[in-house]
């Protein structure tokens, strides 16, 4: 399930991503036109330059903006980066994979190959996908 993070985060990127190259926008402006609470934009828009997405500065012309063209952010990276692994339970995970401590056989398990099939679907999707093909 998305969380509440990864979903402001991904609407933050594509407000953001309106304006690519041209101005840099306040986080004001960004929690009123998104519907997101304030406080808890500022601490994902932290996040979200730390991982290279975007950069800010203060001051009377300060504001955040993309630092990364619009077609190079893949949407799965990005649920990634704020949310953890897409597989729905660890045992199907492929960059965090746990065993479950219930599962005698986790190659045998009919309950994660089908999870696994899960995830691949998703990824599928979310890892074609562009903050550009969401923006347009």
């Amino acid at each position: 399930m998305l969380s509440n993070k990864a979903k402001y985060g991904l609407k933050a990127l594509m407000y953001l991503g309106k304006y690519y190259a041209k101005e840099n926008v306040q986080i004001s402006e960004i929690a009123s036109k998104e519907n997101i609470p304030k406080k808890f934009l500022e601490v994902i828009l932290v996040e979200l330059k730390r991982f290279g997405y975007i950069q800010s500065k203060t001051g009377k012309n300060g504001g955040y903006w993309l630092i990364m063209n619009p077609k190079d952010i893949y949407i799965g990276d990005i649920i990634r980066k704020l949310d953890g692994p897409l597989a729905p339970v660890r045992c199907a995970s492929v960059t965090a994979y746990l065993p479950c401590l219930d599962c005698s056989d986790p190659e045998e398990c009919k309950i994660r190959q089908l999870m696994r099939d899960v995830r691949d679907a998703i990824s599928d999707i979310l890892d074609k996908k562009t903050l550009a093909d969401l923006v347009s």
